[in-house]
């Protein structure tokens, strides 16, 4: 109740800016013209010339939030593989985590935006620049959490384990991937988030269809109620993807939290 209560008002005080003109249109629109915005770009519309036009940038809004999904599902789907490897590595093999530890915490403090005409360089403004983005947005979270997974690891456990014959890799499989899997899944949780936010940024050149390029491009258009529909849409997805990671993580791990 209290959250409706808070939804109202902010509602209420958005309708009340704009309708008083305290703040211009082209700043803030109003509740109205951001729906009518969304709706146009889910609808197809009769143009003067008797032509019809379907949605923003010729694609439904769907289609672009769809084209963003796919992106991120590869470039995380990637890091995923290349993180969780890396980061059982690091955690295992004390020499390793020594030499390449310093680099992973390089990488997770650049921003995108400070490499990404970088990768435009070397792969070009289609997709494979923006998939290597969200690839390297996503990396380092998996990578960390792996490791602190795997060094959270309770050494009773891994003594008890050897004292009962185990060997490495039944130690790794049935030992170490288990106690350590709560930490991987929430660094693939943070990975999510923190690609999801890169998207606007992966697809600010050649980003149609996508949501992030969409908003850009409207942005550039001075079309701030379509913008601001995007911006609502990108936050709508994002709830939606983590509430979906969060109910992963309790079937996956439904020890979590026990001793």
């Amino acid at each position: 109740m209290l959250q409706v209560s808070v939804f109202v008002a902010f509602l209420l005080l958005w309708w009340g800016l704009t309708a008083s003109g305290v703040v211009k249109p082209l700043f803030l629109p109003s509740p109205r013209d951001v729906v009518v915005a969304f709706w146009n770009a889910n609808t197809c519309q009769q143009l003067e010339s008797g032509r019809p036009t379907c949605g923003a940038q010729n694609y439904f809004l769907w289609q672009h939030v769809l084209a963003s999904l796919q992106r991120i599902g590869i470039g995380v789907g990637l890091a995923l593989v290349a993180g969780v490897l890396v980061g059982y590595l690091m955690g295992t093999v004390e020499w390793i985590y020594v030499a390449v530890e310093p680099y992973i915490n390089f990488l997770r403090a650049l921003p995108p935006l400070g490499y990404i005409g970088l990768l435009i360089v070397w792969f070009g403004i289609g997709d494979t620049s923006k998939i290597w983005l969200l690839f390297l947005a996503a990396f380092s979270p998996i990578v960390l959490g792996t490791i602190s997974g795997v060094r959270n690891t309770q050494q009773n456990r891994i003594l008890a384990a050897y004292t009962l014959g185990a060997n490495p890799l039944s130690m790794l499989w049935k030992v170490i991937v288990p106690s350590s899997l709560p930490d991987v899944l929430s660094g693939i949780r943070l990975a999510v988030g923190f690609a999801w936010t890169t998207v606007v940024a992966a697809e600010i050149n050649n980003g149609i269809p996508g949501i992030g390029g969409l908003a850009y491009v409207s942005g550039t258009q001075l079309n701030t109620a379509l913008t601001i529909a995007c911006i609502i849409v990108i936050g709508i997805a994002a709830l939606l993807l983590d509430a979906f990671l969060k109910w992963a993580s309790k079937v996956l791990v439904p020890w979590q939290g026990r001793a």
